[in-house]
C-alpha cells in the first residue's frame, strides 16, 4: 500500500487541516473551496471603476499610493548607480515638495540588497518609523524553475545581505500539474530560510504569477495554499508575464484574505504587481481593498503596489492637485 506523504505542518495548516496533514488532505481542502463566479468577479471589479472620489479623498489616496509603492528595478542591466538613484527617489519621490511621503520599499535582486541599504542610509526602515524597506526577489525569479537547495541558497543570501522582505515565486508548473505538496513544501522551506541570525524573519511575499494560472479558481486555490504555507503577503505577478495584475484577480485574492481573517483573526497582506501605471487605476485598487477586506488594509503594512512608472504618474497628479497645472516633462525622473 502506498503511503500518502505528509506535508510540512505549519500553525496555519494545523488550524485548517488538523493533525499531521497529508498532501491528500491538502488537495481535498483546496478542491473543496467553492469556485469563483468569473462573470460576477469581473462585474464587481468593473464596479470599482465607477466610484466617484471627492477631491480630499483623492488627495489622501495619492499620498497613500506613494506610501504603498515597492519601487522596483529587476533588470539584468541593473547597476549600483541605478540602484542608488532609485533609493534616492524612494526617499524623496518629489524633490520639489518634501511633504510627499517616502515609498514603502525598494525591490531589487539579491546581489543589490547591500548597495540599496547603503544608499538608503538613515532612511532605512530600521532607523525611522517612516523609513524605506529593502525587498529582494528570490527563488530564481521570475521563473522559479530550479532545485529547492538553489532556491533556499538564493533566499538565505538575500537575507544575509540585509533584505527586510523576500518576494518568492511559486513553481507554477508544479501547481498546474497538481503537485500541491511540492509547492507547499517549498514555500514552507523558503519561509524558514527567511530567518535572520537574531531569530527574526524577513517578511515573505509569495508571487503566484496569476497570468500563468489561467483561471480565477486556480488563483483562489493558490492564494489559500500560499497562506497555509506561511505567506505574510500574497502577490499577483512578477511583472514579467502578461496579463499581470488585474482587478478581478486582485479582488479574488483579497476575498481569500478576507475569509482567512474571518476564520483566524490574522491579517495577510496583498501586493498587485505589474501593469498598474496610472494613478486613476491605483485609486481603483484602493477602493477594491476598502470594499473587500476593509479600510484597515489601507496601510503599507498590508497593501503594496509593485511598480516603477506608477510613482511618476502619482507625483504628477499630486502636483496638479497642489498647483492647478501639470508639470513639464522634466519634473519627474525617468526610470
Amino acid at each position: 500500500m502506498t503511503r500518502v506523504p505528509a506535508v510540512p505542518q505549519t500553525p496555519r495548516s494545523q488550524t485548517v487541516l488538523g493533525g499531521s496533514p497529508t498532501e491528500k488532505a491538502l488537495k481535498r481542502f483546496l478542491e473543496g473551496i467553492p469556485g469563483v463566479d468569473t462573470v460576477g468577479a469581473e462585474a464587481r471589479a468593473a464596479g470599482f471603476n465607477s466610484r466617484s472620489l471627492k477631491t480630499s479623498t483623492k488627495k489622501w489616496g495619492l499620498d497613500t499610493i506613494i506610501s504603498m509603492v515597492d519601487l522596483t528595478t529587476l533588470e539584468g542591466a541593473d547597476t549600483p548607480g541605478k540602484v542608488r538613484t532609485l533609493a534616492k527617489k524612494a526617499t524623496m519621490p518629489d524633490p520639489y515638495d518634501l511633504t510627499a511621503p517616502s515609498v514603502a520599499a525598494v525591490c531589487v535582486y539579491g546581489d543589490m540588497v547591500a548597495e540599496t541599504r547603503a544608499a538608503l542610509g538613515d532612511w532605512h526602515v530600521s532607523k525611522r518609523p517612516d523609513g524605506v524597506a529593502v525587498a529582494a526577489v528570490a527563488t530564481v525569479f521570475p521563473s522559479g524553475r530550479a532545485s529547492l537547495p538553489v532556491k533556499i541558497m538564493d533566499t538565505k543570501f538575500a537575507v544575509s545581505e540585509g533584505a527586510d522582505e523576500i518576494d518568492m515565486v511559486i513553481d507554477r508548473g508544479a501547481f498546474l500539474a497538481g503537485n500541491i505538496g511540492l509547492v507547499f513544501d517549498q514555500i514552507v522551506q523558503v519561509k524558514e530560510a527567511c530567518q535572520r541570525a537574531d531569530g527574526s524573519y524577513a517578511h515573505l511575499k509569495v508571487i503566484l504569477e496569476t497570468g500563468e494560472l489561467a483561471t480565477l479558481d486556480n488563483v483562489r486555490r493558490a492564494s489559500w495554499l500560499a497562506i497555509l504555507a506561511g505567506a505574510d503577503f500574497i502577490k499577483t505577478s512578477t511583472g514579467k508575464v502578461q496579463p499581470a495584475a488585474t482587478l478581478p484577480v486582485t479582488t479574488t485574492m483579497l476575498e481569500v484574505i478576507r475569509d482567512w481573517h474571518a476564520l483566524t483573526g490574522e491579517k495577510i497582506g496583498m501586493k498587485p504587481a505589474g501593469g498598474i501605471r496610472a494613478s486613476k487605476d491605483a485609486l481603483r485598487y484602493l477602493v477594491a481593498v476598502a470594499e473587500t477586506v476593509g479600510e484597515e488594509w489601507l496601510t503599507p503594512d498590508l497593501f503594496r503596489f509593485g511598480a516603477s512608472s506608477l510613482l511618476n504618474d502619482v507625483v504628477m497628479q499630486r502636483q496638479k492637485m497642489t498647483t492647478g497645472h501639470y508639470s513639464g516633462p522634466d519634473y519627474v525622473s525617468v526610470d
